[in-house]
């Protein structure tokens, strides 16, 4: 079965959030097109996201093996293991849905931390023979980026300004996940009016998005 998985990263509840309304608004649209599919779903507010110790590691983003994991203490052990759950499931995705505002130019910090637990050398990246390559060009993945903003970015300002969704669109594609979309709400203001607005021109953009992805 494919498997869309849904990584949010912002602290508001969904009724207060925009990138999390829009994001599951795109979901339910994608589910209603798209059979056979399991969603899973990651706060990362909510989430243990592990912070990498020096022991966790035999080398640059490899995690020690087996044998190494069991002469640390139980609580590194629980740590190491989560690592491996989350870039694991990570992996066996088709669809990422991530739903982030913009921080300071860029996203809250919880993402960039999950971000670091997933790039693992031979799961979805290697360096052999010293060259750094994506491994999840195997199979077609899509990455859908929903941020939402207060203000509206010209797009001649967007590489010096959007720095954060430069950031993951440049990852993913280090990764190896070639299709990349963006689905911004834009100014989100500060009236109730101007979030409405903003989160129905961003509606108007799902369906073209949904009908782009190819399996």
């Amino acid at each position: 079965m494919k498997k869309l998985l849904y990584i949010s990263v912002n602290s508001k509840p969904e009724e207060l959030s925009t990138s999390k309304t829009v994001a599951k608004e795109f979901i339910n649209r994608f589910l209603e097109k798209n059979n056979g599919f399991e969603v899973e779903e990651i706060d990362l507010y909510k989430e243990h996201i592990p912070r990498l110790e020096y022991q966790y590691f035999e080398k640059r983003n490899c995690i020690v093996d087996e044998n190494d994991t069991k002469k640390l203490d139980d609580k590194n052990q629980k740590e190491i293991k989560k690592i491996r759950s989350l870039c694991d499931q990570f992996v066996s995705s088709n669809v990422y849905v991530i739903a982030a505002p913009m921080w300071s130019l860029s996203f809250p910090a919880p993402l960039k931390e999950y971000i670091d637990c997933i790039m693992q050398d031979q799961k979805t990246i290697s360096f052999d023979n010293g060259k750094p390559e994506g491994l999840l060009n195997d199979k077609p993945r899509t990455v859908v980026y929903v941020q939402s903003s207060g203000a509206h970015i010209p797009w001649l300002l967007k590489p010096v300004m959007n720095k954060g969704l430069n950031y993951i669109e440049d990852i993913m594609k280090f990764m190896g996940i070639k299709k990349f979309e963006e689905l911004l709400v834009d100014g989100t203001g500060f009236t109730e009016e101007e979030k409405k607005e903003a989160i129905n021109k961003a509606y108007e953009k799902i369906d073209d998005i949904i009908d782009s992805i190819k399996f």
